[in-house]
């Protein structure tokens, strides 16, 4: 995936992918590519056990968040100009483009199913605890743009669709999946072309990003993790959301700065480095939720 990575950074500097190239394929990715994928993982048989699994991971899902968001209140509330997009960028993760394709490498479709349930906690919290806090305001409107996203409208027919085993004709539901395929090799494209638009050499120079990285690709994640183990979860559910909090910050996180003017640059900083340190960080986060998970 990394080598994928690289690709498409290659691609950018050599001006095979333009900067608006970049953002026509996260759109794209974003609108269609994921939403397919995630409706995909819907079109199996229907089993009352990974039912189950998706119930729990729901409650994962919303436990993970509760103990991110609280927490980043207090290990990151430094007064800087950066405080709203060191936040958020601490809170969400690259769950959509990077979470979807590794999940479903290690998981396949029932990872990529218990998945969607975290997608769609990110997808509305988002849209209206990230957009609020890059405001510095309360704008509870944002929260009907989250509900229909093409990624929760997804999850609403994906679900309908397994709950009443209507399952799609073999021929469309081939053209589908070629179109979920298409994840991983977009998504890791994206992330290479997007990491190249920054100074990585000065972005790894700031310190005060070492502090933010270790928040958002460590401490976390694990403190999730812990708050879930507890309650004896399914291990493949409770590993899903794991790696799901352990990704890199945000394509979005950068978006949103670009488009409140909350310095982009510090933003675009942060996902470069947390995605690049997310290449040791996450395996490790992966061992030592696995180590717990299947032999404590």
């Amino acid at each position: 995936m990394f080598i994928i990575l690289i690709v498409g950074a290659f691609c950018y500097l050599k001006g095979i992918i333009t900067k608006d190239g970049t953002k026509q394929l996260s759109s794209f990715a974003l609108n269609i590519i994921n939403p397919v994928l995630i409706f995909m993982s819907y079109q199996s048989k229907y089993d009352k056990s990974l039912v189950h699994g998706l119930l729990w991971s729901f409650l994962l899902s919303a436990i993970s968040y509760a103990v991110t968001i609280l927490l980043t209140y207090v290990l990151i509330r430094k007064k800087t100009p950066d405080l709203a997009v060191e936040r958020v960028s601490s809170i969400y993760s690259n769950c959509a483009f990077m979470c979807i394709p590794l999940i479903n490498g290690i998981y396949g479709s029932e990872g990529v199913l218990y998945l969607t349930a975290y997608l769609t906690f990110f997808n509305v919290l988002i849209w209206t605890h990230g957009l609020m806090t890059m405001k510095g305001e309360r704008d509870f409107s944002s929260l009907v743009k989250a509900l229909i996203s093409p990624s929760v409208i997804a999850v609403v027919v994906g679900l309908i669709c397994y709950l009443t085993n209507i399952r799609l004709p073999k021929v469309p539901a081939t053209a589908l999946q070629y179109i979920a395929d298409m994840n991983t090799p977009i998504a890791m494209v994206i992330a290479g072309a997007t990491a190249a638009q920054t100074n990585v050499l000065k972005a790894l120079q700031n310190r005060r990003i070492y502090y933010v990285s270790l928040c958002k690709l460590i401490i976390l994640p694990v403190a999730g993790f812990l708050a879930a183990w507890i309650l004896n979860p399914p291990p493949i559910v409770l590993m899903t959301v794991t790696i799901a909090a352990a990704c890199p910050a945000a394509t979005m996180c950068t978006m949103f700065a670009v488009n409140l003017d909350k310095d982009p640059k510090t933003a675009s900083e942060i996902f470069t480095v947390t995605t690049i340190l997310s290449a040791v960080t996450l395996p490790l986060i992966t061992i030592f939720a696995d180590r717990i998970t299947y032999h404590i």
